[in-house]
């Protein structure tokens, strides 16, 4: 998996959830967004890059959605 591809892909559907006016709403739509529609590696992926401390690249909303929600989008994995 490309890191800089996904996260390109989580970025825009971050930039999609911005525009709800509520943000731990968005944040649950990110997540739920992920968990249904990604693969295991693109998450896995995804969230070795936001534990390498690297996670420069991803949006606020969407760090903070897989920060707050972690356990809803990686329950999916198992």
């Amino acid at each position: 998996m490309n890191i800089d591809h996904l996260i390109h892909m989580a970025n825009q559907i971050g930039a999609y959830f911005e525009t709800e006016p509520d943000r731990a709403l968005a944040s649950a739509g990110i997540a739920e967004h992920l968990a249904r529609f990604w693969e295991k590696r693109m998450r896995r992926s995804l969230y070795a890059y936001l534990d390498s401390a690297q996670d420069g690249a991803l949006a606020p909303l969407v760090r903070e959605a897989l920060t707050q929600h972690r356990d809803q989008v990686l329950g999916k994995i198992q």
